[in-house]
């Protein structure tokens, strides 16, 4: 995997990749091949290969931070942890709201032992807070564009709020109705984040193109914005190339 051509950010403390769709950031129990495998790629004369500040789910794409060694890990590590660090998605969902812009707070918790990370609501679980506004509507209002702001950091947050308001992502195979065999995958971004890594400093700002696989959603949704037609142009020039 190559992951030099997917590096959006570098400096001596951290990096951000682009996440690819599909791929699992660290080896699971059952093994086979994560992105960690190929972080060898990122030393940049460093002795050691970064390592994950935090992880984003294997259908998940997008803005991913990397620590270059343990007093960055360390520092990123507080930062996550504070809420310091701010985040915002996209996501096409299935269905629309019926207001422009809202705030979820719903609690979670684990839907079982033996599922895992799946997440359910619960009264009883942790707060969970994510702010959201639509971008955009198809005239049916069967699907709509909605940018997500996670306030707080659970696990599987935003596709669980999504389910819980009546609208899940388009092609979740868990919260959704992506189980089936031509469901499309997972339409779901890390688009920007914002790092406040050094107080002198201003806060690293870092965006992601939206992938191939969303492009054609998101401009049914008619957000057609120059940011994004120039990822459609992209798009349709990488499809003609692997064609």
């Amino acid at each position: 995997m190559d992951l030099l051509s997917r590096l959006l950010h570098r400096d001596g403390l951290m990096l951000v990749i682009d996440k690819p769709a599909g791929v699992p950031v660290h080896r699971g129990p059952k093994g086979g091949p994560s992105l960690e495998d190929a972080f060898d790629q990122l030393r940049f004369g460093l002795p050691r290969a970064p390592a994950l500040a935090h992880r984003l789910d294997k259908d998940t794409s997008g803005c991913l931070v990397l620590g270059r060694h343990r007093k960055a890990l360390d520092r990123l590590g507080k930062l996550f942890k504070g809420g310091r660090i701010g985040k915002t998605y996209l996501a096409v969902v299935e269905g629309a709201p019926a207001e422009e812009a809202g705030e979820i707070d719903l609690a979670l918790g684990r839907l079982d032992a033996a599922r895992g990370w799946w997440m359910r609501p619960d009264p009883l679980g942790l707060p969970s807070r994510t702010g959201w506004r639509v971008l955009g509507r198809t005239p049916d209002s069967t699907l709509a564009l909605i940018e997500f702001t996670p306030h707080t950091g659970r696990t599987h947050q935003i596709r669980v709020h999504a389910q819980a308001m009546g609208w899940p992502i388009l092609g979740d195979p868990v919260y959704g109705h992506g189980r089936r065999e031509d469901s499309p995958p997972l339409h779901l971004h890390a688009r920007s984040i914002v790092i406040p890594m050094q107080e002198s400093k201003p806060p690293v700002r870092v965006e992601a193109p939206a992938p191939a696989h969303m492009l054609a959603a998101m401009a049914a949704c008619g957000w057609a914005d120059h940011a994004l037609a120039q990822e459609l142009q992209n798009g349709a020039e990488v499809a003609t190339l692997t064609d």
